[in-house]
């Protein structure tokens, strides 16, 4: 159902308001580059720092920016069901084509905790979902049985996974066959899992470089595993540099860089030190992107 180069798109600020303007902007941006779907209000879209209004808001944003040209994956997740339950609900109502939902942070449920978790939302809000394994976040780690368990629920569509193991990711694939959309959550694993039978990425790069990001998924899907591979080596520094510090740090300065947003933060994330600001700047030049 979802298959492609997926941005997990910034929020930017204003003024300590969501700059709804520059939202939109970084959304044509993103169509016009070839991004096969648009997440907002995921980890680098700051949805930790956002009120349920401005979640909301950003979500109705960007389904009306987007106007179904690609889909819209809403992030939805909360380490409290409920809470995640009406962010669905929400995301459903306003149009959006599915929702991404985090495993549940901090609480550390137990493997049947996170089943009952996703189970409860997916029969209640017939949205298609994607989970998202993210153990170094969220402090637990969906297991492949567990995600085979959660794929024989008619809306729970895929998995963007996280974890840093292919193999992990290979064991997914393995237990829940080709149409169960594997994603990658980490850029530089898009090509290994793409070569094992994933299905695409949710990406943090195609924030400032969607066309490659894109490309490379194009090529790859093509059978031109010469320019897939070029692309990947081509991203790999930016990538690298994109998570000097933790994510969306690196990637909103770069954007800011690339004048397309204000460099602005929530606390606790604050801006990155000086050091690495040059050496993101110098990547970002030999990239051609500024």
């Amino acid at each position: 159902m979802f298959r492609g180069a997926m941005v997990a798109i910034v929020t930017p600020f204003k003024n300590d308001q969501v700059d709804e303007k520059a939202l939109r902007e970084l959304i044509e941006f993103q169509i016009t580059n070839g991004t096969d779907a648009i997440v907002p209000c995921g980890t680098t879209g700051e949805s930790a720092t956002l009120s349920h209004e401005e979640h909301d808001r950003v979500i109705e944003i960007t389904i009306d920016a987007v106007k179904k040209r690609v889909p819209v994956i809403a992030g939805t997740g909360s380490n409290n069901t409920a809470e995640a339950l009406r962010l669905t609900k929400h995301a459903y109502e306003a149009g959006a084509d599915g929702a991404l939902i985090v495993c549940p942070y901090y609480n550390r449920p137990t493997q049947e905790g996170l089943y009952q978790h996703f189970k409860v939302i997916a029969e209640s809000v017939p949205i298609p979902i994607i989970p998202y394994n993210i153990p170094g976040r969220t402090g637990v780690n969906l297991l492949p049985d567990m995600v085979a368990k959660l794929a024989r629920i008619k809306n729970i569509v895929g998995i963007k996974e996280a974890s840093g193991s292919i193999k992990q990711m290979s064991d997914v694939i393995e237990l829940c066959g080709r149409d169960f959309a594997v994603l990658s959550g980490d850029d530089i694993f898009t090509l290994p899992l793409m070569a094992i039978g994933g299905a695409g990425v949710i990406s943090v790069i195609s924030n400032v470089a969607p066309a490659d990001m894109a490309g490379l998924i194009d090529a790859f899907e093509s059978g031109d595993m010469a320019t897939a591979r070029k692309l990947h080596f081509k991203m790999s520094a930016l990538i690298e540099a994109l998570f000097m510090d933790v994510n969306p740090i690196p990637v909103k300065a770069a954007l800011s860089l690339m004048g397309k947003i204000h460099c602005e933060y929530r606390l606790p994330l604050c801006r990155m030190s000086d050091a690495h600001f040059e050496k993101l700047k110098q990547v970002m030049s030999d990239y051609g992107l500024i």
